[in-house]
């Protein structure tokens, strides 16, 4: 499918063949939930933690004896029922981590990209060069319409726009390795430059 290529100065630059088996998929909301979740939950620390009767500090003597006192037995005063005793069946430290097949992965990234192109908000840039300041940047963003984006380059970024962006809210550019569906799906409009769309053809087809 073909596509119209604009530049930062919001002018026209073209048009652009698009692959249908990368960017012309059904969206499968189910696929890129679990995608999301899948990266979601490899960036969890996994540091909760709280202490088993064995990590309490405290007196392993019997508090008093079993019978003839009227009281329910005990064994420790470091078990879970007292003040400042353990936590039965608590977190742990942990990885949240879990597998997702490359292929369910890279379909994800493929479905996400054709999300976006069935919204109509995604928009191919001829390139994303910029010597300019922050303050300009975002004059031409403002011209553009832009507020929530997304901008994937190439294998290199431009270090102009990479620094003129990096300070701009709602804005985030990732290298075409970097792309991903939950930076995709978190941001509204999504724009990919030329050697962006080549590179991820070349990586999903």
């Amino acid at each position: 499918m073909k596509c119209d290529v604009i530049t930062l100065d919001n002018s026209a630059a073209g048009s652009i063949e698009l692959a249908d088996d990368v960017f012309g998929l059904e969206v499968r909301v189910d696929l890129l939930q679990r995608v999301v979740r899948w990266q979601l939950a490899k960036r969890q620390a996994g540091t909760h933690k709280t202490k088993g009767i064995s990590e309490i500090s405290g007196t392993t003597k019997k508090p008093f004896k079993q019978k003839g006192t009227g009281r329910a037995r005990q064994g420790s005063m470091r078990s879970a029922q007292f003040r400042g005793g353990a936590t039965i069946f608590g977190p742990v430290v942990r990885s949240h981590a879990h597998d997702l097949p490359k292929k369910v992965r890279a379909l994800g990234l493929k479905t996400a990209l054709s999300a976006k192109l069935a919204e109509q908000k995604l928009i191919i840039l001829d390139s994303a060069v910029t010597e300019g300041k922050t303050k300009e940047l975002v004059s031409k963003l403002e011209a553009l319409g832009w507020g929530s984006t997304l901008v994937i380059d190439g294998s290199e970024l431009n270090e102009g726009f990479k620094l003129a962006a990096r300070n701009i809210p709602n804005f985030d550019v990732l290298p075409s390795q970097g792309a991903n569906v939950y930076d995709i799906l978190r941001r509204d409009t999504l724009v990919l430059t030329k050697a962006a769309v080549a590179n991820l053809e070349e990586r999903l087809k």
